[in-house]
């Protein structure tokens, strides 16, 4: 008896397991496959749960309390008691750069938050049902686009005056919706033109034709299809949100004192001869924002990486 000669069937170059056995996998698994083989997504990711438990638990990494200040100590440098030293007020600056993050984080996850949402389901509304609807928010958001970021959060913010001994989480989010109010049309702008694009696709057409509620073909096909984009905008834009809060404490318009955060840090040791006199009050605040900036730029870098065919 003639034994049926086993055929061999190479897997064709790239292919994972989960492809060769014929199992599909989704745009986010695929993207996840080629994250999770990238040391840069690692790091990046890394850094980023760092500085979120960084901002959710301070404790964990000092006990002292960042607005005790003693004028004895001032601006001494980095020592056995106060690893990065102290600021002009004699404040440890270890623990005010620890304690600083909660605020700065705060403000870009809620701005890009607030501005993903926001942009996106306009951005959808618009393209979704075109007409007039789409001429006038497209016009609104060029209106806002127009405006540079710094320069209307600037605006805002002397606009809206901060009262003395405000609560902490009203300062903050006060510098959120000056940040949202001009970062939604970019998001607006992305999430519109990648509706438009998916709307044609023959799910889209075949959901219709099925008698399916325009609310249920945007919402389980055009919006999970087009999202892509602009979670990696947002992620990139967080970091962006981060440095422009930042840049506004440091101008003295943006979060105020006794809230911590590192653009405070910043301000107040870019007085005049500080940073000759005492360059550890700059050096370690601006090293820790930098970090965080980075960190959120280069995790949104290596998402697109992976969510763009082009690029794969």
């Amino acid at each position: 008896m003639t034994e049926t000669p086993h055929t061999h069937v190479e897997p064709i170059l790239g292919d994972t397991p989960e492809q060769v056995q014929g199992k599909p996998r989704s745009l986010w698994g695929d993207a996840w496959e080629i994250m999770r083989r990238r040391p840069l997504f690692w790091f990046a990711a890394a850094l980023l749960i760092f500085f979120i438990i960084m901002a959710i638990v301070p404790e964990l990494f000092t006990t002292k309390d960042p607005r005790a200040c003693f004028l004895e100590y001032s601006r001494q440098p980095p020592g056995p008691g106060a690893v990065f030293g102290y600021d002009f007020q004699g404040c440890d600056i270890f623990a005010r750069t620890i304690h600083g993050a909660r605020a700065s984080i705060m403000v870009g996850i809620f701005t890009a938050g607030f501005t993903a949402i926001l942009g996106s389901i306009l951005g959808t509304i618009a393209a979704y049902f075109g007409g007039w609807v789409d001429t006038v928010l497209s016009r609104l958001a060029d209106m806002f686009f127009a405006i540079p970021l710094l320069l209307g959060g600037i605006i805002i913010m002397y606009t809206i005056p901060t009262p003395p001994g405000s609560n902490y989480l009203l300062v903050v989010f006060k510098v959120v919706f000056a940040l949202s109010i001009l970062g939604w049309p970019s998001i607006f702008r992305l999430m519109r033109s990648s509706v438009l694009q998916t709307k044609p696709n023959d799910y889209v057409q075949a959901a219709r034709a099925l008698g399916a509620s325009p609310m249920h073909v945007v919402g389980s096909h055009i919006v999970p299809n087009s999202l892509a984009p602009v979670i990696v905008v947002s992620t990139i834009d967080l970091g962006a949100y981060i440095a422009t809060e930042a840049t506004l404490s440091f101008l003295g318009i943006g979060l105020q004192p006794p809230t911590v955060s590192w653009g405070i840090a910043i301000s107040n040791a870019s007085a005049l001869g500080y940073i000759r006199q005492a360059p550890h009050m700059l050096m370690f605040p601006a090293l820790f924002l930098s970090l965080a900036v980075l960190s959120f730029i280069m995790l949104g870098e290596v998402i697109r990486d992976a969510l763009d065919p082009k690029l794969r």
